[in-house]
């Protein structure tokens, strides 16, 4: 019972939730950096980053089919960073962030295949 309590408060403390189904889904998340790469995906996918100063956010995105939206949020407002479709591959920057946490959130519309996204803060 008290581990029930406890993993509602930890997940009701958080601002963004993951919810996904997925097959060969490989992903990680780090201080600065985060990637997901995935044969299904379908869903949303956070990542908490830290930010130590002013900067950006870099990203590549690689996608086989369907449609994903990346979002991102440093400052409490939840912001689109890009979109990625079928065929595309994307490698830019964007997102102004500052001193930290930045989430990264990652929506599907849909079911999608073959993807590969990663993520670095540049301060």
């Amino acid at each position: 019972m008290l581990t029930v309590i406890l993993l509602m408060v930890l997940t009701a403390c958080s601002r963004y939730s993951s919810h996904y189904r997925a097959v060969a889904f490989v992903h990680s998340n780090e201080k600065t950096s985060a990637f997901m790469s995935f044969s299904s995906f379908e869903g949303r996918m956070v990542f908490r980053l830290r930010s130590s100063g002013d900067g950006e956010i870099s990203y590549t995105a690689e996608l086989g089919s369907g449609d994903v939206t990346v979002y991102y949020d440093a400052f409490g407002t939840k912001e689109k960073l890009f979109s990625v479709s079928e065929g595309e591959k994307l490698s830019s920057g964007g997102g102004y962030v500052g001193s930290g946490t930045v989430y990264i959130i990652v929506e599907t519309d849909g079911e999608c295949h073959n993807g590969n996204l990663h993520f670095r803060l540049k301060d």
